[in-house]
């Protein structure tokens, strides 16, 4: 981890487990903590100024969610991302995001939908200027579409796959100049726009669409042929 600086500090918000947790693994999937670095509990401690017990729980989490491997005796070590795990994200993802935004359409209620304009628009009002945000915000498009299906288990591992498409991003150099892609706006209005009309099948082609032109922009290397993806 990188040395400490003196913005370093406690989670200011919400209860200090789930705050670290959030905290830690933006770090990773942005890649300010980079693949193969060694986390010691002591040094996270010191870094946000707490305990080493809510940290230690904290990094037990993220190596449940596969980010981080436990060294016996020697920390924590940040997992590798390689395009054999981009290829499992996305392959992941075409199984289960269709459904999620077919559901989405069916259940999503007015707050819902209005966020997912909301999403959209920062996320074109960024696109020109500055595509890492872009991409934060494509992220949480993404996110808030899981959540409205209503799918508790699925909407889970979805974000969990959105961590893992975003950190592809970032700490994968042959993904560096698609951060931002021209088609990923039109597409993410086409879905905005099904599921604000409630109509679940729209949404569900439009998101295989989408995550089509996600699998050709980033994943040029790939093996192609699979009845997935077809």
């Amino acid at each position: 981890m990188h040395e400490q600086d003196s913005s370093s500090q406690a989670p200011k918000s919400g209860p200090i487990g789930p705050r670290l947790v959030e905290e830690l693994r933006n770090l990773i999937v942005t890649g300010e903590v980079a693949p193969g670095e060694v986390l010691a509990e002591l040094r996270v401690a010191e870094r946000f100024g707490i305990s080493k017990t809510p940290v230690r729980e904290a990094l037990h989490l993220l190596a449940a969610e596969g980010l981080i491997t436990v060294l016996p005796k020697k920390g924590y070590l940040v997992r590798p991302m390689t395009s054999q795990d981009l290829r499992e994200v996305t392959d992941v993802r075409m199984l289960l995001e269709p459904h999620a935004a077919s559901e989405a359409a069916r259940l999503a209620d007015g707050e819902a939908v209005a966020r997912m304009k909301a999403l959209v628009d920062l996320q074109r009002e960024a696109s020109e200027t500055d595509p890492v945000k872009a991409m934060h915000y494509a992220r949480e498009f993404h996110g808030a579409i899981a959540v409205a299906s209503r799918n508790s288990r699925i909407s889970a591992q979805l974000l969990r796959c959105f961590d893992e498409t975003a950190r592809a991003h970032y700490v994968i150099p042959e993904l560096q100049a698609h951060m931002h892609n021209d088609d990923e706006l039109a597409e993410h209005e086409a879905i905005m726009d099904a599921i604000s009309r409630g109509d679940a099948e729209a949404a569900l082609e439009a998101t295989k669409k989408h995550l089509r032109t996600i699998r050709s922009v980033t994943t040029q290397r790939l093996e192609r042929g699979s009845a997935l993806w077809q």
